[in-house]
């Protein structure tokens, strides 16, 4: 029984440990700026999966991963040796978007979960290395050494997908993290100070109970309030750029509409919960509203 109760705690001690290490760090820097700089325009967003209201990432890997899964599978069947053989194939043609768009993520996320990430992505790229050597293998009819490193590439491929779940699953990285708000906070009527204590066109942080908003007092007259905690990584919204009727997150970069939250632009794949206001006797007060969002 000691035994069972040690063997997920050494893991987790494990990449505890990486999440820690510095030693990748300039590696790191270096391929964030890398991948930041690519000049994706608008498709930056896609593979986010702004469009898909959550990360394109994890959907994509179902393709290689259910290929290679499948490949197996069919390994253990007489008589299904090119079809095995196609299926790692087509693996090996989804992986490329797969880590695309999981390298698009990974350049937005905090430092512990690059360090994790870098360490997952390595595990993938050496699977995707032994599933070339075992189409290749295939192609020259030598099954049994196809076969081989195929094991060998899923196993990767595994070790690399429990990665991928412990930064999703522990770290949070890709989850909404303004998604419980509306169950944190009443539905009535909450005091946000005096209107004249707004300054215009800029963000100032107050709270309903103790959740921060943004609110901003617009030149028009109306005030605007959404939850103040990025969505994306919990970035301050409060502390970010008003431009366009939109606030953009500090940290990332992620832009919300202010009249209603929509995401805008990524990495923010949620929008954030908005809030309607009204003044009353100089104070102005705000209750979450039930989204509805425009065209975007």
């Amino acid at each position: 029984m000691s035994g069972s109760r040690a063997g997920p705690g050494c893991l987790l001690r494990a990449v505890d440990r990486v999440e820690q290490w510095p030693g990748a760090d300039g590696v790191i820097d270096a391929g964030r700026a890398a991948v930041r700089s690519l000049p994706l325009g608008g498709f930056r967003d896609v593979l986010h999966g702004r469009w898909l209201g959550h990360p394109l990432h994890p959907a994509l890997v179902q393709l290689p991963t259910g290929a290679w899964i499948s490949a197996a599978v069919l390994d253990l069947v007489p008589g299904q040796e090119r079809a095995a053989r196609t299926l790692v194939g087509v693996g090996l043609a989804t992986a490329g978007p797969a880590a695309w768009a999981g390298w698009t993520d990974w350049a937005e996320l905090r430092r512990p979960q690059q360090r994790v990430g870098v360490v997952h992505a390595a595990a993938n790229a050496g699977g995707v290395i032994l599933y070339g050597f075992s189409y290749a293998a295939r192609a020259r009819g030598r099954f049994v050494q196809g076969r081989a490193w195929g094991l060998a590439g899923l196993a990767l491929v595994g070790a690399g997908g429990a990665l991928g779940g412990h930064m999703a699953y522990r770290q949070g990285a890709g989850t909404n993290h303004a998604e419980a708000v509306p169950d944190q906070i009443g539905t009535g009527w909450y005091d946000l100070g005096e209107l004249e204590d707004l300054p215009v066109g800029r963000p100032v942080k107050r709270h309903a109970e103790d959740e921060p908003l943004v609110v901003v007092r617009e030149a028009g007259g109306a005030v605007r309030a959404l939850t103040g905690r990025c969505g994306h990584m919990g970035g301050p919204l409060f502390d970010g750029e008003i431009a366009d009727g939109c606030v953009r997150c500090p940290w990332h970069g992620s832009r919300f509409r202010l009249v209603d939250g929509w995401n805008v632009e990524g990495p923010a794949t949620a929008p954030q919960p908005a809030f309607e206001t009204r003044v009353t006797d100089g104070h102005v007060e705000a209750r979450l509203i039930r989204r509805s969002y425009g065209d975007d």
